[in-house]
């Protein structure tokens, strides 16, 4: 790579980084409904089409990280110690999160970037599509561990399951214990966890 391109990458990489700083800042403050792409872009000092280059829309700008959210789940199957199976490690992989979820709910506007999301219906929606969007990867990395076709529906089914489990997991008093419960289920199926139900 050569120092410009390096040097090109680094502020692009600064340009989306203050792009999300500022919609951030300006959706905490005035509310989500109230702050325009426009206000978004003249806050980082930015065009409008710049702020598009970056972010396909304004709900991506309160959900920036979402790249990084895919790669990690696919890392978090293909990357998994041997012995430790996909359920398991999806399991680690969404308790982490939480790990981070409680690191950040330290910060005093976590706690107003939660209630900004579960009180915008556009956010809401938009947050959940982000999330299951990812299931085409996972499903396609679990099938490439499991030796399985790129189509198998119980890759496909596994990886929509454990995907839809974090909302739960995030919603129970202890996380860990629905984690575990959960991935339980997912590793040995119904009859196995409940004997004769």
């Amino acid at each position: 790579m050569t120092e410009a391109t390096g040097r090109r990458e680094r502020k692009k990489a600064q340009t989306r980084q203050a792009l999300a700083d500022a919609a951030l800042e300006l959706f905490l403050e005035r509310g989500y409904d109230q702050v325009g792409v426009k206000d978004v872009a003249d806050a980082a000092d930015v065009s409008v089409t710049t702020l598009f280059k970056h972010f396909p829309g304004k709900e991506a700008l309160v959900f920036d990280q979402d790249d990084d959210l895919e790669a990690a789940l696919v890392a978090a199957v293909r990357e998994r110690p041997p012995g430790r199976s996909v359920p398991e490690a999806l399991r680690e992989h969404l308790l982490l999160g939480q790990t981070r979820f409680a690191v950040h709910s330290a910060d005093p506007r976590f706690a107003a970037f939660l209630r900004m999301v579960q009180d915008t219906p556009a956010l809401r929606d938009y947050a959940h599509r982000m999330w299951t969007r990812h299931e085409a990867a996972l499903a396609a990395a679990i099938a490439e561990a499991a030796g399985a076709p790129r189509d198998d529906v119980r890759c496909a089914a596994l990886a929509r399951f454990a995907l839809e489990a974090r909302s739960l997991i995030q919603r129970h008093p202890d996380p860990a214990r629905a984690a575990d419960e959960v991935f339980a289920l997912l590793e040995h199926g119904w009859t196995a966890s409940h004997q004769g139900t």
